[in-house]
């Protein structure tokens, strides 16, 4: 019974890490420089998941854990800027290639993946109680 916890908890650490990522995306969507102070737009990160095999549960159901955290090696978005003192030769300031949408569904996503196990969490503690109360 109590290995739900746990997986559970496995659960929510990894969404946890892939909110922060989503956030980190959303907050350097305009970032031209990376953190040498050259002008390279920052690129995407992206979260993958594993099966974690040491968190079992009944039925032989197991925990999750992250994989990794992926750089996403995209082609930044051109925007022409001739104005701009980030702009290359040509007037155009190389933006990161992240998409808003994307990212805010991801967000969703992850947000709700975490309240269900939460949810799941919260039945869990209940058939503990009453366990404990049928056995007293």
């Amino acid at each position: 019974m109590f290995s739900s916890f746990d997986i559970s908890t496995s659960a929510l650490v990894a969404q946890r890490v892939r909110l922060n990522t989503i956030s980190q995306n959303i907050a350097n969507i305009s970032t031209v420089y990376d953190a040498a102070g050259e002008r390279k737009p920052y690129q995407p990160r992206y979260v993958e998941f594993q099966v974690d095999t040491h968190i079992q549960g009944a039925g032989g159901a197991n925990g999750v854990k992250v994989q990794s955290v992926r750089i996403d090696d995209v082609a930044p978005r051109l925007k022409y800027e001739p104005g701009n003192p980030d702009a290359n030769a040509d007037g155009y300031v190389a933006y990161p290639n992240i998409d808003l949408t994307t990212q805010f569904v991801d967000a969703l996503e992850a947000s709700r993946a975490y309240e269900a196990n939460v949810g799941v969490m919260d039945i869990n503690k209940d058939l503990v109680k009453q366990t404990l109360t049928i056995l007293a």
